[in-house]
């Protein structure tokens, strides 16, 4: 592969006027990230969805500033040329726009980071432009909200309501987000609001026409259960029955005597 130049937010919010494609995937370790730095993806966000695919929580809202710093911190370790973005977790920066600058300000020094990322459109303009006016970039989030399910009832909604997501992505960029995920809104009105916004629009089940995509990693590595099948998910990889073999594999030499044999063994 040909030397890459690390990501940086100006060449993240560049990529929408040259029409390339912007790559994202979640990473929580470190070996993770350093695969997918080696691979070229431009992006890797360390997501609140650690609290359901390393956590085992049924949603995202248990997981800890600490727990994400500690994450992140990992990840930023291993990251030659992605660019590294944080979710604030739940209730981190929805009291106060103070709230929000303190603990982004801490993720951005005690990681390493290049950005953090937070749930929310017009309601947390005045948060989006506190951050940014400390020059802390910082992603709007839009459409479908994890941290929300309570208000909305549950994962995997589409949200329609194509005038609030547009108020919503409007003020974000406004506030001066440098990007926004597009998350569970119809392709139609996804390639409608790329096409209006001068910021890169990141889009999870919202269609081809956003400026990239991003996914959860356990997902698309095919490592999450096969119950979870949401259309907009593309398996690019079945690692969970892959370790699933090779841990029956080991189990079975080792009680066998197989393993270690005189190859395995210092003498």
């Amino acid at each position: 592969m040909a030397t890459q130049r690390p990501m940086t937010v100006p060449r993240f919010m560049a990529a929408k006027e040259t029409g390339r494609k912007l790559t994202m995937l979640t990473a929580y370790d470190f070996t993770m990230a350093e695969v997918f730095d080696e691979a070229g993806v431009d992006s890797l966000l360390v997501g609140d969805t650690m609290g359901m695919v390393v956590q085992g929580h049924n949603s995202t809202l248990p997981v800890t500033l600490d727990q994400m710093i500690y994450h992140a911190e990992i990840v930023c370790r291993a990251v030659k040329n992605a660019l590294v973005i944080v979710d604030l977790p739940f209730m981190t920066y929805q009291v106060s726009p103070q709230q929000a600058l303190e603990n982004a300000g801490r993720i951005i020094k005690e990681t390493g980071a290049g950005a953090v990322k937070l749930e929310g459109g017009a309601n947390q303009s005045k948060t989006i432009q506190a951050l940014a006016d400390a020059e802390l970039p910082v992603m709007a989030h839009v459409g479908m909200k994890p941290q929300s399910i309570r208000k909305m009832g549950g994962h995997g909604r589409i949200q329609r309501d194509f005038d609030a997501i547009r108020t919503d992505a409007l003020a974000a960029q406004e506030a001066g987000a440098f990007s926004i995920v597009f998350e569970l809104i119809p392709a139609g009105v996804a390639a409608e609001l790329t096409a209006e916004l001068t910021i890169p629009t990141i889009g999870i089940g919202a269609g081809p026409h956003c400026d990239g995509q991003v996914l959860v990693a356990h997902d698309m590595l095919g490592l999450t259960s096969p119950d979870f099948s949401p259309k907009f998910l593309k398996r690019y990889a079945d690692l969970r029955s892959i370790a699933s073999e090779a841990a029956r594999a080991y189990v079975e030499e080792v009680q066998s005597g197989a393993f270690p044999d005189e190859a395995h063994s210092h003498q």
